[in-house]
């Protein structure tokens, strides 16, 4: 349109009859604002969670008070390159992350982790061990073929309860029950905070070493299920777990 203007002198009116463009769309001016704080702050928080997709970023963006629906704010993780890649080969933790305190007291900070073994069948279980990093207390041990989200806030409630004190923060790997919606609505319900460690690491004062460590000696304990006879149904073998587990726990 300029380029009409400028080489046939003629005025916008008529440059934009002789190309069929309307001149509103030509004198169109955007206040779309830039919104410079909240981009700024998706960054930071894609670089504390790096594996996080637009959605739970999304989520953790409105829970600290930013108001924006879903679809302006995919809009904005594109147009800052924020999409999570696809894995490739094993590659390190880019930047750095803080080291953490060493709890002073029980209570202050619980580590979390998944430990596995298998029935006589074949078919696989998991045990979803809670230990309390100061006093070395094994807090919580359950047994199941399938521990979702929303169950280990389930239990992770039931363990407030029985120790009547809640945790100040809570240490975990990324694995996917421990990232998803369910986990981060009750951290966030239940104000504990939840530090997640690098890929393959431990972090600072043998947290997640101990959960590592709490799961090791119950799956010790597990291995009594080998002897359950294959002509027990599975549910028999999932309480043996289950019952292994809370002696273990006590």
């Amino acid at each position: 349109m300029a380029h009409l203007q400028e080489v046939f002198e003629v005025s916008q009116r008529r440059a934009c009859a002789v190309l069929g463009v309307d001149r509103t769309m030509v004198r169109y001016v955007s206040r779309r604002p830039d919104d410079a704080k909240a981009r700024e702050r998706m960054r930071e928080l894609a670089s504390q969670r790096r594996r996080f997709g637009y959605r739970r970023l999304h989520w953790l963006l409105c829970r600290e008070g930013w108001t924006m629906n879903h679809k302006k704010f995919r809009r904005l993780d594109r147009e800052e390159r924020l999409q999570v890649r696809r894995r490739g080969g094993r590659k390190r933790a880019l930047g750095t992350r803080a080291p953490m305190v060493l709890p002073q007291g029980p209570n202050q900070r619980w580590s979390l982790d998944f430990v596995s073994d298998a029935f006589v069948c074949g078919r696989r279980f998991r045990i979803f061990a809670v230990v309390d990093d100061y006093s070395r207390e094994c807090v919580r041990l359950i047994a199941d073929t399938s521990i979702s989200g929303t169950r280990l806030g389930r239990e992770l409630d039931a363990a407030v309860f029985e120790r009547m004190a809640r945790p100040h923060t809570i240490v975990s790997d990324n694995g996917t029950e421990l990232t998803s919606m369910a986990i981060l609505r009750w951290s966030k319900e239940c104000n504990v905070e939840w530090h997640y460690i690098a890929p393959g690491k431990h972090p600072d004062g043998c947290g997640a070493r101990c959960g590592h460590c709490a799961g090791a000696s119950c799956l010790s304990e597990a291995g009594r299920l080998a002897g359950v006879p294959r002509g027990h149904d599975l549910f028999a073998r999932r309480l043996a777990a289950q019952l292994i587990s809370e002696a273990h726990c006590s």
